[in-house]
């Protein structure tokens, strides 16, 4: 029996941007940063309050898991943001947004009351979307 999930990929472009957006932009904390081959590492970040549960920045580079065909069409689905689909929650989405914003975060969708609660949509700096939610 599946008893929960621990780690997800959200694929990226370059490594030691994402590590740079997402630990000092977002504010998340490095759990794993391994050395894997020449240009490449197992990278994860978590949430402090949620430290269970990686986040692998994978990196979309060739070579023995993508060919340079598939880079190159991987690379341009990222940029469009076929990949991206999460929900980061947090307690006070105002306040939350304004930071995140002052901080260089592109917002897609400013902060709006929908059936579940607030919502903001943002991009990651390799153009996957996030959704940033205060649930009721």
């Amino acid at each position: 029996m599946i008893t929960k999930l621990t780690d997800v990929n959200v694929y990226v472009i370059n490594q030691d941007s994402a590590h740079d957006f997402y630990t000092n932009k977002l504010g998340l904390k490095v759990k794993m940063d391994v050395p894997m081959g020449k240009e490449a590492r197992w990278l994860t970040v978590v949430s402090p309050e949620q430290p269970e549960l990686e986040i692998t920045l994978f990196p979309v580079t060739e070579g023995t898991m993508f060919t340079s065909e598939t880079v190159k069409i991987m690379t341009e689905l990222i940029k469009k943001g076929t990949f991206g689909c999460g929900v980061f929650t947090c307690n006070d989405l105002y306040a939350t947004y304004e930071e995140l914003k002052g901080k260089g975060v592109e917002f897609m969708k400013e902060p709006k009351e929908e059936f579940y609660g607030l919502e903001a949509l943002f991009k990651d700096d390799s153009g996957n979307w996030f959704s940033l939610a205060q649930l009721k």
